[in-house]
């Protein structure tokens, strides 16, 4: 698979999707100030070239690709969807370039050691829990454009590119 800019359209389209996604599926929950409740979770990444080899599949968790094939299926689908994997499921889901969504929700291999000294530091932050470190992670990798996660303990969406990471609060709308 070629190489893409991360700024091309087509994946800024996706990345918007994604992102608008996740932040809709936040908003969608309404207990999020219960202490006993669990919010729904997410782990989205999108690939530029394949990261098969840097993962493995989380058991029988699945993205339901015999309803959203595709990021830029019709909004409501995804987004009803993302709302059922994200009470139901664990694990990553792996977008391609051209939108696609692999079936397989994985887990991502942790950096190698010389991957590590590549990188350096990162900033990790003291919420962050197993997800949003491994999205923090795996968005160093030159095959993933950005992981973006949206945290079961309060909403949180996340957006992770190249190492860094912006938290982006789902507003509702006015």
């Amino acid at each position: 698979m070629a190489e893409q800019d991360p700024d091309d359209t087509a994946v800024g389209t996706i990345l918007e999707r994604v992102e608008r996604c996740t932040k809709d599926v936040s908003l969608g929950f309404d207990r999020w100030d219960d202490p006993v409740a669990r919010g729904p979770g997410l782990y989205f990444i999108i690939e530029r070239e394949s990261i098969a080899e840097l993962t493995d599949p989380m058991g029988s968790n699945r993205w339901p690709v015999e309803d959203c094939a595709s990021v830029l299926d019709g909004t409501d689908v995804l987004l009803e969807t993302a709302e059922t994997v994200a009470s139901s499921c664990d694990g990553a889901i792996v977008v391609h370039s051209d939108g696609t969504i692999d079936e397989a929700m994985v887990r991502v291999k942790q950096l190698s050691e010389a991957e590590r000294r590549r990188v350096g530091d990162l900033p990790y932050a003291g919420w962050m829990g197993a997800r949003h470190m491994s999205a923090l992670e795996t968005s160093t990798r030159e095959e993933v454009v950005a992981a973006i996660t949206l945290s079961e303990e309060n909403g949180r969406v996340t957006v992770f590119a190249n190492g860094r990471f912006e938290e982006r609060r789902a507003a509702p709308p006015e």
